[in-house]
């Protein structure tokens, strides 16, 4: 710790010398030894009352990191950096409590899943096997997954964009109010109530069957207004001096959003558009009210039920053998690596269209 220095401000002369203005501060390696010792606390403390809860554990040995930085803090280095300390600790130990809970979810399902992940499983379906013997495969559920999430994106997010084009370019007055606000609407409505939507019109009204294009239609209900949103924040950040520029040049508006907004926004809109589909893959309720599950592959979303991940993991769970949970966990850890591969190609092109500077 470097103390205050403790010298005469004046010279024997009556000069003035200078103040030294450094202040007490903890060395580097305090944080991470309060760490331990509140870890090493925590176990303590749990064991002594008996709690066999390793969470509990956990959060005792956070709350006593916290505290302990502050006490510390505030008696080496004052009240005002010990405030600091105390925000900057809660954060870090927030972060932790979010991501300890994520990462063991993850390491479940790679520890679980990875046991039937082979090629076989993934080229295969189920057939005529019997659900409580081991094998088959998840081909059908990959299958019916792409060409229903394939179909939900080409209905939604044409409408998303045009729509959002719309509220930021030409929105005036309450008719955009209105779409503005049932967009709000739409954004926290639960993926039953889309399921149902679709139930009611498509099968019990107009009279067609279960089929992946009536689940692709229910996800672009929920698609639609994360595509509308992020569309819309994304066409809001391109510059007006870029708009004035082109339509002082006597470019018509259409053409102006079409050959210069657009393009300036490209990689924003992709990223939500990307992101917009990792958030209905996963997806279950849907799909279970409108394409029922199938056992054998079916290739025609527009005709008889088909297969998906998030419901082949439902099903197979539900069915209580160990078979049957191994194959959760695999389709569980396909559907996982599958969300990630989106999110991060939605990363890479968010960085690749990203403006460019020069300093």
């Amino acid at each position: 710790m470097t103390a205050v220095t403790d010298r005469p401000t004046v010279a024997s002369g009556g000069a003035p010398l200078p103040v030294s203005l450094k202040q007490a501060r903890l060395p580097r390696w305090a944080p991470p030894v309060i760490a331990l010792v509140a870890a090493g606390a925590g176990c303590g403390i749990g064991l002594g009352a008996g709690l066999d809860s390793t969470i509990q554990w956990g959060l005792i040995a956070a709350a006593l990191f916290v505290l302990g930085t502050y006490v510390l803090s505030a008696a080496v280095e004052g009240g005002r950096q010990a405030k600091d300390r105390l925000a900057t600790s809660m954060v870090w130990t927030s972060f932790l409590l979010a991501v300890i809970p994520l990462a063991s979810l993850l390491w479940e399902t790679v520890a679980r899943g990875i046991k039937v992940l082979n090629v076989y499983f993934l080229s295969h379906s189920m057939g005529t096997l019997p659900d409580a013997l081991p094998g088959g495969g998840i081909y059908h559920a990959i299958i019916g997954t792409l060409e229903q999430v394939g179909l939900a994106t080409l209905i939604a997010a044409p409408i998303g964009l045009l729509t959002a084009i719309y509220l930021v370019e030409y929105g005036r007055g309450r008719f955009a109010k209105t779409v503005t606000f049932f967009v709000d609407v739409m954004t926290g409505i639960p993926s039953i109530v889309a399921g149902l939507f679709i139930l009611s019109v498509w099968i019990l009204i107009l009279g067609f069957g279960p089929s992946g294009f009536a689940g692709a239609m229910a996800l672009a209900i929920l698609m639609m207004p994360v595509v509308v949103r992020s569309t819309e924040e994304m066409l809001k950040l391109v510059p007006n001096e870029l708009r004035e520029a082109s339509l002082a040049l006597g470019v018509p508006k259409w053409r102006t959003i079409l050959k210069v907004v657009l393009p300036t926004s490209l990689g924003g809109i992709t990223t939500g558009v990307m992101l917009a589909i990792a958030r209905i893959t996963g997806e279950t309720a849907p799909v279970l009210l409108l394409v029922w599950g199938a056992k054998t592959i079916n290739n025609n979303p527009f005709d008889g039920a088909q297969q998906s991940l998030p419901l082949y993991v439902f099903q197979q769970w539900q069915i209580g053998t160990d078979a049957a949970y191994d194959r959760a966990w695999g389709a569980a850890l396909v559907l996982i690596a599958f969300v990630m591969i989106l999110n991060l190609v939605a990363r890479g092109i968010a960085r690749w269209k990203a403006p460019k500077t020069h300093r």
